[in-house]
């Protein structure tokens, strides 16, 4: 399902002057339907009492379904984009770092649905998420 052609050096480099480099975000593993990331804990990633804000945990399971997605389909074809996610916080975090990992639950010709679990050093779960993308058609440009 995932590109088996595709290393970890090429989906870090999507990273480059995005939010997700701003935030530490790395991607660690490529399996053949997952993929996993990891993202530091500090000040950039705070809320005001001191805690992972629960706005940093979506954008980690944001990055890891929106690639992981685009990492399942023929990108000269076809793109993908984000319809919904959601996401339930459940252990708060202060320091360290979090890890993610995306997992099919439907992927289809017109939808993908991605569920994503945040874990602590402990390998607490910390957020579960479930990102849906649409898939879509390149256009052709006219000239």
């Amino acid at each position: 399902m995932i590109n088996p052609e595709l290393t970890l050096e090429d989906i870090n480099k999507m990273n480059k002057n995005t939010m997700m480099e701003h935030l530490g975000i790395e991607f660690t593993e490529i399996g053949p339907n997952y993929i996993t990331a990891k993202m530091p804990v500090d000040n950039r990633h705070h809320q005001p009492y001191g805690l992972l804000h629960g706005g940093a945990s979506v954008a980690l399971a944001e990055t890891l379904g929106s690639v992981a997605a685009h990492c399942s389909i023929d990108t000269s074809k076809y793109f993908c984009v984000g319809l919904e996610i959601n996401a339930n916080h459940l252990k708060g975090v202060r320091s360290g770092y979090v890890f993610g990992k995306t997992i099919p639950i439907h992927v289809g010709k017109s939808t993908q649905v991605w569920e994503i679990r945040i874990t602590n050093e402990q390998d607490e779960l910390v957020c579960v998420s479930r990102i849906t993308m649409a898939v879509l058609e390149q256009k052709k440009q006219k000239i």
